[in-house]
């Protein structure tokens, strides 16, 4: 068994595909539409990888819809990127690009060398070595 995707419901489809592939190297499938649902995503893959990131899009999905800091449910992912001097580097790359660092790169109780920071829509990510 393996984690085939995470889906994201998003704002700005254009954005968030750009912040992914930008930061993290991911590479995007072909804009999917669905008319008749108005319903619009891509597949963002890492090289060589088959678990995907889903982010979708329909204009009935608000910020509204639900409360991002305080509920029960999914609250973050991370991104392995390979060694403790990445993720600093990754984490002073999206500093200088005025991303939102949340968590300073730090050993964590459990083991984890990591950063925590801010999609362009206020989603959690982790990046770990």
């Amino acid at each position: 068994m393996r984690i085939e995707h995470l889906a994201i419901w998003t704002l700005d489809l254009e954005s968030m595909r750009s912040f992914y592939m930008k930061y993290f190297k991911m590479i995007s499938s072909k804009k999917y539409h669905n008319e008749k649902k108005g319903f619009t995503s891509y597949f963002l893959s890492f090289e060589g990888e088959k678990s995907r990131i889903e982010l979708m899009y329909r204009d009935d999905i608000t910020k509204e819809s639900k409360d991002r800091e305080s509920c029960l449910g999914f609250t973050h992912f991370a991104i392995s990127v390979g060694g403790k001097e990445k993720v600093d580097e990754l984490t002073e790359l999206m500093r200088a690009d005025q991303c939102r660092i949340v968590g300073e790169p730090r050993t964590t109780g459990d083991g984890y060398y990591e950063s925590v920071v801010l999609d362009c829509e206020g989603n959690r990510v982790e990046i770990t070595e």
